[in-house]
């Protein structure tokens, strides 16, 4: 087993001193929130009030505080989420204990890891849910983030995140935690908020959340917002887009329960920025061909140009939309009492969307960095993927812009590629639950029986085309054309800049997944000093594979002189292959909880619970030998069976007057899992690898708020983790291939420390929030070969209020993301893994976002 090492240990141990010196984190483990104004639900997981030190609901029908409960929670009211949000998810959830979220992308498909976990993030253990539902029942039937449905806005009223105990046993369930933001509900008195919002390069966006009484006992709330962004990093695409949101309650007359209707309609684009070449020694940016910094090779192109011709008819790319989602969401949540201690609650959803995900890459799975006229046609890997320049040198090539005009001689060349993702989707929920409470002898039960069912669809159709370019900002497309010096024959390498259509990059699967879960949990009170929580899930999977096989075929015989990568395209053939995978699977959970004082609790928990594999990671058995190449068939698939993860967890919570403070241990071992990357494949295409891992980690983490003055608080966190592989195997053919150089190797893209600090001043009038967050060193890939360093990045917000009668304020604030502009690479190349050069001319990584500042205005009325 590899320690922390002692560098990284040194550097632990020194920045663990100053997060707890400089005082707690933006993310406390207890942020208090206003209490929820119906009965608590299974999935509504914890929620706080200000006169009281953070009510909480552990998913069963009895509140208790957050020192009486066994388990770790993360609440933010809606004040510490606005100050908090910059730009995307990443920016709240990095605040909170155990994550690491990278928002390196922009606003969506945050990368989200947790616990040391593997994962290529986006949610991948960590369902994202908006008042208890989940945005999307299953990952893996693509690879998009769960974000990319939704966005958060003013009618949000908090952040909870939970982990441990019988809590996520219940809904989609998540031993790893679930994300649930909150809405804020209408009341008996009409309350609004308006924002008006304006940041560096070109970002534009007006907020409104009302909420309110229709008529005696009916309550609605609604909140939306418009965004135009031009990006925190100038592409020359755009990023634009509305989201609506509504929610309409009504209240039953005894007060025993209510009913709430709720409603989104997303109709948005954005961007989406992928991994750079950066200096091979400072990892920095590089000046292109203009002497100006590069930080996005991505452009308006005229991509009719860059279509091209298939069995289907022209293809044009739609790759300027960037991250388009179109669509909407409805759902509907109940709850009933029976009696004053028996009662029942529910929620069901459908959502459908059309969604579209335009990926730029980070090279051209040849060469991936920057590249002289000379090298681009006497690289070896090239030759072999474009045959036509054998035997051509720079002498025998003419380089021409797409727009006209010659290449200079010295220009730096930048061969791409961009993928139009196109992947509609619909998903069906839902959850019912029967709640009751009773007494046997000196122990007090609150006890749930409930069922999650979930039945989603998606597809996933990609096709990948490659493109010549100068290396520069906003990049023109270039044109080569060699003449063989031995045959005279002329070939064109580079049409209108594209050099590969398709050849080997089309993909069309649809998937399916259906889910069954059954579980029951015991909450029970042990006279005054002992809580202890019981509970176990069941549930069954299926799930349904088709995926279309694939030719080469010629598309366009008029051209003269195409390369046969510009005339042959790899294009669906419309046979199938299809297959069924199912598995069933258990999960337990406990927690016990001993309070030494009514101010200092000791508790501890564990659980046995399962992760279902990603269906995309499904193989498929051999074709019979002689199988034609556009046959449907169903020859088998791969083994399927559940990825199984244990934890324990142990701690202490304290609650005094002017601080609270928490620390825990934490382990994690998680078998069986089966995980997917996108890597280069052999000629310039797209694969996704599967290895099968098992993973261990262990840490410790811990919270603290203190009152220094009555308007000023610390708020901080910090965990400190330890993850490596204990098994690697990769899938070649289906065939587990051994590794054993990974064993014991710490997993890439996960931190041995994390921790946020932050003083926050509000006397009422004024507000000034000045924070950090630092992510420490972690490896590029598995084979841990390149160490990128740790990074902090520092922010501010600060704004005035101006009150305007007794119930009417305006607030005036600015807030400044990356305040110190700090110049830091968040990753590597996922797409190089393993293969990523080390201590070559260029490094393929993607920096921090630049430092950005926004004005606010902000009425409440």
């Amino acid at each position: 087993m590899k320690g922390f090492g002692m560098n990284g240990l040194r550097a632990g141990l020194l920045s663990a001193s100053a997060a707890l010196a400089l005082l707690p984190t933006m993310a406390s483990a207890q942020t208090t929130a206003a209490p929820p104004a119906e009965a608590p639900t299974p999935t509504a997981i914890a929620s706080a009030a200000e006169a009281a030190p953070d009510i909480i609901v552990t998913g069963t029908t009895r509140a208790r505080i957050a020192l009486d409960t066994p388990l770790a929670v993360t609440s933010l009211n809606s004040e510490t989420l606005a100050r908090r949000s910059a730009s995307n998810q990443a920016d709240i959830l990095n605040s909170i204990p155990t994550i690491k979220a990278d928002g390196g992308g922009g606003e969506v498909a945050a990368n989200v890891f947790v616990k040391g976990l593997p994962s290529g993030g986006q949610y991948q253990f960590t369902p994202l849910m908006y008042d208890g539902i989940p945005v999307f029942s299953t990952f893996g039937l693509n690879s998009s983030a769960f974000d990319v449905y939704y966005r958060n806005d003013l009618g949000i009223d908090r952040l909870e995140f939970v982990r441990g105990g019988v809590s996520n046993l219940f809904g989609p369930g998540s031993v790893a935690g679930l994300i649930n933001y909150l809405s804020r509900s209408g009341t008996d008195t009409f309350r609004g908020t308006t924002q008006l919002e304006y940041a560096q390069r070109g970002r534009y966006r007006g907020d409104l959340a009302v909420s309110g009484p229709l008529a005696e006992n009916l309550f609605y709330a609604f909140s939306g917002f418009y965004r135009d962004d031009e990006g925190p990093i100038r592409t020359d695409l755009d990023t634009k887009g509305y989201q609506l949101r509504a929610n309409l309650k009504y209240a039953f007359p005894d007060n025993g329960g209510s009913v709430t209707l709720y409603g989104q309609w997303i109709d948005d684009q954005v961007q989406y920025y992928l991994p750079i070449p950066l200096d091979g020694v400072t990892r920095n940016r590089i000046p292109g061909n203009d002497g100006k910094k590069v930080n996005s090779v991505q452009n308006k192109f005229p991509l009719a140009s860059l279509g091209f011709n298939t069995p289907d008819g022209p293809f044009v790319s739609d790759i300027d939309d960037g991250v388009y989602t179109k669509g909407g969401q409805v759902a509907l949540a109940f709850d009933k009492k029976m009696s004053d201690n028996w009662g029942f609650n529910g929620r069901a959803k459908y959502s459908q969307y059309k969604h579209k995900f335009g990926l730029w890459s980070d090279g051209d799975g040849i060469v991936n960095v920057p590249e002289t006229l000379a090298s681009f046609v006497t690289n070896a890997a090239r030759r072999a993927q474009i045959p036509e320049l054998n035997g051509i040198s720079l002498a025998n090539a003419t380089y021409t812009f797409a727009g006209g005009g010659a290449v200079p001689a010295n220009t730096l060349l930048f061969a791409n590629r961009f993928t139009d993702r196109n992947r509609p989707m619909h998903d069906f929920t839902g959850e019912l639950n029967l709640t009751g409470r009773f007494v046997t002898g000196a122990l007090d039960h609150s006890v749930t029986l409930g069922g999650f069912y979930a039945n989603a669809w998606a597809r996933d159709v990609n096709v990948t085309s490659t493109y010549l370019a100068e290396f520069n900002n906003q990049p023109r497309l270039i044109n080569l054309t060699v003449t063989n010096p031995t045959t005279g024959a002329t070939t064109i390498i580079s049409h209108n800049g594209l050099t590969n259509a398709s050849t080997a990059n089309y993909v069309n699967n649809r998937h399916k997944a259906e889910r069954y879960a059954a579980y029951l949990a015991d909450q029970i009170e042990i006279g005054d000093r002992f809580n202890l929580d019981l509970g176990g899930r069941v549930e069954h999977f299926s799930g349904d594979v088709r995926r279309e096989r694939v030719s080469t075929f010629i598309t366009d015989t008029t051209t003269p002189n195409l390369s046969a990568a510009l005339r042959d395209v790899s294009w669906g053939n419309d046979g199938y292959l299809t297959g069924k995978v199912s598995a069933t699977e258990w999960a337990a959970a406990f927690g016990l909880l001993y309070k030494l004082t009514d101010r200092v609790s000791l508790y501890a928990n564990g659980s046995r619970g399962y992760f279902f594999p990603e269906i995309r990671a499904v193989g498929f058995a051999p074709l019979p030998t002689g199988t034609a190449a556009n046959a449907s068939a169903s020859p088998g698939t791969s083994s399927y069976s559940g990825e199984i993860i244990k934890q324990a967890e142990a701690g202490i919570k304290v609650a005094q007057p002017q601080f609270t403070f928490t620390a825990a241990a934490l382990y994690t071992k998680l078998n069986n899992r089966r995980q997917v990357l996108f890597i280069n494949a052999p000629g310039g295409g797209f694969q996704e690898a599967v290895n099968l891992i098992a993973t261990e980690s262990y840490g410790v983490e811990a919270t603290l708020d203190i009152k220094l003055l009555r308007s000023l608080h610390f708020n901080g966190n910090m965990t400190l983790q330890h993850a490596e592989y204990t098994q690697f195997q990769a899938l070649v053919n289906n065939v587990p291939t051994p590794n054993p150089a990974i064993i014991g190797n710490q997993l890439e893209r996960q931190p041995n420390l994390l921790y946020n600090a932050g003083l926050y001043y509000d006397d009422g009038a004024l507000d000034v929030s000045f924070f950090t967050n630092y992510t420490g060193e972690n490896y590029v890939a598995s084979n841990n070969a390149i160490l990128l360093k740790g990074w902090n990045i520092v922010n501010l917000d600060a704004g005035y209020k101006i009150p305007l009668g007794s119930e009417h304020a305006l607030r005036f604030s600015v807030n400044v993301f990356n305040l110190f502009d700090t110049d830091a690479v968040t990753e590597g190349s996922p797409r190089l893994d393993n293969n990523q050069t080390v201590g070559g001319q260029y490094f393929v990584g993607r920096p921090v976002l630049p430092r950005r500042v926004t004005g606010r205005l902000t009425f409440t009325f």
